[in-house]
């Protein structure tokens, strides 16, 4: 019998949730100052999936950017905090989850909030960098 594992090396889960934060918290600084099509987009993987509006699949980085491009309104900001991290025992997924908070303000400069919660599904690229899969 023959037993294949794809996990052959063991992995530093504490330091790679460490990691996956960063990264959360880099994506989140960057949607602030670039933009938010911007910061969805360098964030994504190739074949990333998002979930919007009335569970409208959005597939694919492009396609990510395209639609942030077509709705993204300068004045709108968006913050989130990962309140929960895990990586796999392999260190190649994980996933975060926690609240964000949408910002919109109209043309009377009237701020309007949109509360939540997120889940994302992060894959570590073959260049090392972190990508998210699914949001």
């Amino acid at each position: 019998m023959t037993i294949f594992l794809s996990c052959t090396l063991p992995v530093d889960k504490e330091a790679l949730k460490k990691e996956v934060f960063s990264v959360e918290k880099s994506f989140e600084k960057m949607a602030a100052d670039s933009g938010i099509a911007k910061a969805f987009y360098f964030y994504a993987a190739d074949s990333a999936v998002i979930k919007r509006e009335n569970d409208t699949l959005i597939i694919g980085r492009e396609n990510i950017r395209n639609y942030y491009s077509k709705t993204e309104d300068k004045s709108t900001k968006v913050n989130w905090t990962a309140d929960f991290i895990d990586v796999s025992e392999c260190g190649t997924l994980a996933y975060t989850y926690g609240k964000y908070i949408w910002q919109i303000k109209d043309k009377k400069g009237k701020i309007t909030e949109y509360k939540g919660i997120f889940h994302t599904i992060w894959k570590k690229q073959s260049d090392k960098p972190w990508k998210y899969v699914w949001d």
